[in-house]
């Protein structure tokens, strides 16, 4: 079983900070917005003001899951390859911005398949060997991906609701979670590596 790459660490780490920072810089700049009532996509949109400043944070936050998902070599290989689709879906959701009025089918398309895929990941990338991180053993992966199914489902159901006035919050629950999911995933699996080659130095 190959270890995490280093690359797949930093891409993990930087990767739930600068969602945050995108969309919350993006919002702070833009005159009205609602962060708990608006979707973070709003910001994207070709006729917001910070159009191109959220768009390349989004197509930063694929490049870092696509890196997160070629690096992570110990997740199994369907694991990975969800991660990696994954990111792709968040440039095809960036190419084809929600307009502030009315939707976009190839929008939602992206985003819904990002969400799923982002949430199911784990179920993919377990591991069954006694070896394996426990974290990607079949309890802790199912665990994992019950909580992070629950919350997003949570989110298209209140996404689907015209009368909803919490979308954002909901949003920005979901994603900073699914961002935070990898991040810890990936630092506990490289660490806990690190730990065992230290180990065997020393004998």
């Amino acid at each position: 079983m190959k270890p995490i790459s280093k690359i797949a660490v930093v891409a993990a780490v930087i990767g739930p900070v600068q969602s945050v920072l995108g969309w919350t810089i993006s919002g702070a700049i833009t005159p009205g917005y609602d962060a708990g009532r608006q979707t973070i996509s709003e910001l994207a949109s070709l006729d917001a003001p910070t159009h191109v400043l959220q768009s390349t944070f989004f197509i930063l936050g694929g490049t870092l899951t696509i890196l997160a998902a070629i690096f992570a070599h110990t997740f199994a290989f369907p694991g990975r390859l969800a991660l990696f689709i994954s990111g792709l879906c968040t440039y095809g959701l960036t190419i084809f911005p929600t307009p502030l009025i009315g939707h976009s089918a190839m929008h939602l398309l992206f985003a819904i398949t990002s969400f799923v895929l982002s949430a199911g990941w784990m179920l993919a990338a377990m591991r069954f060997r006694k070896d394996s991180p426990a974290i990607i053993r079949p309890k802790w992966a199912i665990i994992q991906t019950a909580y992070q199914a629950a919350i997003a489902i949570a989110f298209l159901i209140v996404w689907s609701d015209p009368a909803a006035t919490n979308i954002g919050i909901w949003e920005r629950v979901v994603t900073t979670s699914q961002a935070l999911q990898v991040s810890v995933v990936v630092l506990v699996i490289y660490f806990g590596q690190r730990q065992s080659s230290w180990a065997k130095v020393s004998l």
